[in-house]
């Protein structure tokens, strides 16, 4: 039997986003895991097993759990691994609960990153991972500098423009003004875009996700038990992870290709459903070009029109395609891809409020397209009707 329908998220849970927490990353975990608790009627007893994914800079289930005081842990993934595995994690939750191994998983992220611990930060030793090494002689620290380097391949050979990176900010900031908890809602015009200074060219300040405090948390379990609990069941449908190619590989000879395009025919074929089926996408927005090219290696466009399609309106809120309901990383908040998958679940039960689509019954969720480490992952999430 196949995992699609199996398990289902039962509740999220968030603390507020701001640029300064006040406090640590356990106090931010342990905040969101109750919420996610409380919003699917459950409590800590009930709590058998925690996953999350961290870079040093978060907190691990065995701090958690005697923290939350849950009972007895039959279950834990502390996934090292960024945004690209931030999806993975829930589709393992979902995997342990369709093989019995655990009842009740909280999966969740926790992440002091403006006030704390400061994502391509040079303030500190070099991050403890292999491919380091290639880069800090060059000085080739940052994430804006990283995805610079294919943003610019993309303008090269299809003739990507500034404007329609800027489309994106635009798009994505006029929805965060429909979500409380977004930290940027003041609308954004084409020009303030264009005159935001640069970062590392061709990405400018409103390219870039937040820099952001904050945690959010899911709980998965079963479909059936999930039925029987206090909020409306989203059930996961199609839960793929993988990859093989990286910068440092080369991402297979293509720049403008990324691991998205690899894992898709997968993660539809395990869902039952394809790229016309998605009613809302919640796509890893950590820069403007992320979108965009998940918008062509998820099959919304074909290769080289994802510009394109992001200034024609098609991903705006009425649109063929709504993106970023929430206002993604770029406005709501960056929890590093957990909050995308909760506003995933917010567009399937039918709460998200002013920023709600029209009957979304199947919402696609994605982590970073796998251009820093070898991989990505995804998840397809359908409403229980």
């Amino acid at each position: 039997m196949g995992l699609r329908d199996r398990a289902a998220i039962a509740g999220v849970g968030y603390t507020p986003f701001s640029k300064d927490s006040g406090v640590s990353t356990l106090t931010l975990a342990i905040d969101a895991i109750l919420a996610a608790l409380d919003d699917a009627g459950l409590g800590v007893d009930d709590v058998d097993a925690l996953a999350t994914h961290r870079v040093g800079d978060s907190t691990p289930p065995w701090v958690v759990a005697p923290a939350l005081g849950v009972p007895e842990v039959h279950w834990y993934l502390d996934q090292f691994g960024g945004g690209s595995v931030s999806h993975a994690v829930i589709g393992q939750a979902a995997m342990a609960v369709a093989a019995g191994v655990a009842r009740t998983v909280v999966c969740y992220r926790a992440i002091n990153a403006r006030s704390e611990f400061r994502m391509g930060g040079t303030g500190r030793g070099v991050a403890p991972v292999f491919d380091a090494q290639y880069q800090a002689p060059y000085g080739h620290f940052a994430p804006p500098q990283q995805f610079a380097m294919f943003t610019r391949a993309h303008m090269i050979k299809y003739g990507t423009t500034h404007e329609q990176l800027g489309a994106i900010a635009v798009t994505q900031r006029a929805h965060a003004a429909g979500n409380p908890r977004a930290l940027k809602r003041d609308p954004i015009t084409m020009e303030d875009y264009l005159a935001s200074r640069w970062i590392a060219e061709p990405l400018r300040l409103l390219d870039c996700c937040l820099e952001t405090d904050g945690a959010c948390a899911v709980v998965v379990t079963s479909a059936e038990r999930a039925r029987d609990l206090a909020a409306p069941p989203v059930l996961i449908s199609g839960a793929v992870w993988g990859g093989g190619d990286s910068l440092l590989s080369g991402q297979g000879g293509d720049f403008t290709v990324s691991e998205a395009a690899r894992i898709a025919p997968r993660l539809y074929a395990m869902a039952g459903a394809g790229p016309e089926d998605v009613d809302v996408a919640e796509l890893y927005d950590c820069f403007t070009y992320s979108v965009l090219v998940q918008l062509e290696d998820y099959g919304f466009c074909a290769k080289g029109e994802g510009g394109p399609y992001a200034a024609s309106g098609a991903t705006r809120l009425g649109g063929p395609l709504p993106v970023n309901t929430h206002g993604g990383f770029l406005s709501e908040g960056y929890v590093h891809g957990i909050n995308h998958v909760a506003e995933a679940v917010a567009q399937l039960r039918g709460t998200a409020g002013d920023r709600q689509v029209r009957g979304a019954e199947v919402a696609l969720s994605t982590a970073q397209p796998g251009y820093v480490l070898a991989g990505t992952s995804a998840l397809i999430l359908r409403a229980d009707r």
